[in-house]
């Protein structure tokens, strides 16, 4: 894949909404605190039930947004995402009451069509061989905006509670007006489809998908890996203040570290395995390391254990790239933003349910009567990958378009 200059505008525009994002991670503990949480794991579940708002709202928007940029094309739609994320970080800014959080919230899920469009973008100029690599390059900008968006997000606390979010929201402005200055059309005329009423439903759009011939396998392993790795994004803040005592300064470094690792991963191991084991061997590697990365942070009782599974962990970082590349080798050009939509929102449905089931399980083992084990969600997370390595080695079979 080329570093065509759509292609390196596709990844400033993820790496800065990666910045926006990450950015919040390392306050919200203190979030929380602020809108009258009254203890870390009362906290930690308000905190899960702003996700699963945020990810409902994707689910249901997420098939229209994908099919309206075929429809239409990904430059305006991907523009008015961007304008959307900035409106909502000024409220999110502004809000004073945990509810207010939560409009917020709602409406960035609503408007969560930058990855979506954007994963849709690259499906359109990369070559079918080409788009493991090519979504693993989105996975490094993320990873890189991960560094910097905790780190600063970090720093800005110092300043006020909602510095963080006003950096977001300048930031995503400046994007704004990047994209309208710089961003081409890559969805040519005929290569669109009509947008229609079916479209408006995201349960059918979904079933619709599923009985694509050989579809339903890689999107089932997205969704409960997806599932599973929401325990990150989820608790990591909350887990690291219960097991260790660390503040919003020591998160953002430990979540940047992590960031470092992804991108590294992403943009210079990726490439290269696929390459040279090819994207199905490749994925084997990323669920393993998925599998002992979690069981190591479920026992983690040291810091020098989170230094020693950070790494390992981010390996798994492989994983949805290549299966995202599996499921789109699977449709036509016209079809793509519907694909990533599907894919966004079925995430999404993850990202719903997991925050809830995850910080339940997390507040029963650190509030509740049954025994003290903050680490239990990394476990059961690790559990869930455990459970698709039978679909893991169909999806060898599934997809014989990728080189195994």
């Amino acid at each position: 894949m080329k570093f065509t200059g759509p292609f390196l505008f596709i990844l400033a525009t993820l790496m800065i909404d990666a910045i926006g994002v990450g950015i919040v991670f390392p306050i919200m503990p203190d979030l929380m605190d602020r809108v009258g949480a009254g203890s870390t794991a009362e906290g930690a579940f308000w905190g899960g039930i702003m996700m699963s708002s945020y990810a409902a709202a994707m689910f249901l928007f997420g098939p229209i947004v994908g099919s309206l940029s075929d429809a239409y094309g990904r430059r305006p739609v991907l523009i008015w995402a961007l304008a959307t994320l900035t409106i909502d970080y000024v409220i999110m800014a502004m809000a004073e009451t945990y509810w207010v959080l939560l409009v917020g919230r709602i409406l960035a899920g609503m408007a969560g069509a930058t990855y979506i469009t954007a994963t849709a973008y690259i499906a359109d100029i990369a070559k079918p061989e080409e788009r493991g690599a090519a979504f693993g390059m989105i996975g490094a900008a993320f990873g890189i905006g991960f560094v910097l968006g905790p780190a600063i997000g970090g720093l800005a606390s110092d300043w006020h509670i909602t510095a963080p979010f006003w950096l977001a929201a300048v930031l995503s402005a400046l994007n704004v007006v990047f994209g309208l200055l710089v961003l081409p059309e890559s969805l040519k005329p005929e290569n669109r489809r009509a947008f229609g009423k079916r479209d408006l439903n995201p349960f059918g759009t979904i079933m619709r998908a599923f009985v694509v011939p050989g579809l339903a396998i890689p999107l089932i392993c997205i969704f409960v890996f997806e599932f599973a790795n929401m325990v990150y994004p989820t608790l990591w803040a909350f887990w690291g203040r219960e097991v260790f005592g660390w503040d919003g300064f020591t998160i953002g470094l430990t979540l940047s570290a992590y960031g470092v690792a992804v991108a590294a991963v992403q943009a210079g191991i990726l490439p290269r395995l696929t390459k040279r084991l090819g994207d199905y061997r490749t994925l084997l590697i990323a669920i393993l390391a998925g599998v002992i990365g979690m069981v190591g942070f479920g026992f983690a009782g040291a810091v020098w254990m989170v230094v020693v599974f950070l790494p390992i962990s981010a390996l798994s970082d492989m994983a949805p790239p290549l299966m995202t590349a599996f499921a789109a080798n699977r449709v036509g050009e016209d079809q793509q933003g519907l694909v990533q939509g599907v894919i966004a929102s079925l995430s999404s449905v993850a990202a719903v349910v997991a925050p809830l089931a995850l910080t339940g399980v997390f507040e029963q083992f650190v509030g509740g009567e049954w025994i003290y084990f903050p680490g239990a969600p990394f476990l059961v997370a690790a559990l869930l990958i455990v459970a698709i390595v039978p679909l893991i080695v169909r999806l060898r079979t599934s997809n014989p378009g990728h080189r195994s």
